[in-house]
C-alpha cells in the first residue's frame, strides 16, 4: 500500500502555542496542500494522525475540530487532492491514554484499520513526539522545520535515521523520487 502518515498543525498549517480553535486560525503552510495532491497524483493515501489536546483541555469541542477539517479537506480539494482519514487523540498528556503521541496507538489504529504494516511508512511531523511516535512502528520518521520543525531540528531531538526537510513539499519530492 502507499502511504504517508502526516501530522497536521505544523506540518499542513501554520501551528499556534494557543492551539487552532477555529477554521479561521487554520491557515495552509505555502506549498503543502498542492504537495499532498502531488501524493495523490503518484497513489498515495494520505492518513492523518494528530494529537488535538484542545478538546480535552476544553479549548474547542469536536465540532470545531471537524470544522478545522473541513475547510483543510475543502481546501486541499481546490487543489486536486484529498485525504483518506484523518486519526486524533482529544487528551491531554495527564491522562496517560495510548493513543496520544509519542506513544503508538493512533498509529496501531492506522495499521488495523488501513490492515497494514507501517514498516518503512513515511511519517512526517515537526515535533519529537511525532517522529519518536512513527519510529516506534517502524515508520520511516521525517522531520519538516515548519511548526516546532526548526526547534525540534536545533534541539537534536529526534530520531537518528530522521529524513529533515525545510517543509512538506521537499519531503514530497523525496518520497516521489524513492
Amino acid at each position: 500500500m502507499k502511504l504517508v502518515i502526516l501530522d497536521r498543525d505544523g506540518v499542513i498549517n501554520q501551528d499556534s502555542v494557543h492551539y487552532i480553535k477555529s477554521p479561521n486560525e487554520w491557515i495552509p503552510i505555502p506549498n503543502s496542500l498542492e504537495s499532498i495532491a502531488r501524493l495523490n497524483q503518484h497513489g498515495f493515501s494520505i492518513i492523518i494522525a494528530t494529537n488535538q489536546s484542545g478538546i480535552g483541555r476544553g479549548l474547542f469541542d469536536i465540532e470545531t475540530m471537524n470544522a478545522v477539517n473541513k475547510k483543510m479537506l475543502d481546501l486541499i480539494a481546490q487543489v486536486g487532492g484529498h485525504i483518506d482519514a484523518i486519526f486524533y487523540c482529544p487528551h491531554t498528556e495527564d491522562v496517560n491514554c495510548k493513543c496520544r503521541k509519542p506513544r503508538s496507538g493512533m498509529l496501531e489504529e492506522i495499521s488495523t484499520r488501513f490492515g497494514t504494516n507501517l514498516k518503512n511508512i513515511p511519517a512526517i511531523g515537526d515535533a519529537p513526539r511525532d517522529l519518536i511516535a512513527y519510529e516506534s512502528v517502524g515508520a520511516q520518521p521525517i522531520l519538516v522545520k515548519t511548526g516546532k520543525g526548526e526547534e525540534t531540528f536545533e534541539k537534536n531531538s529526534y530520531p537518528k535515521n530522521t529524513w529533515i526537510f525545510n517543509d512538506l513539499s521537499e519531503a514530497v519530492d523525496k518520497i516521489l523520487k524513492r
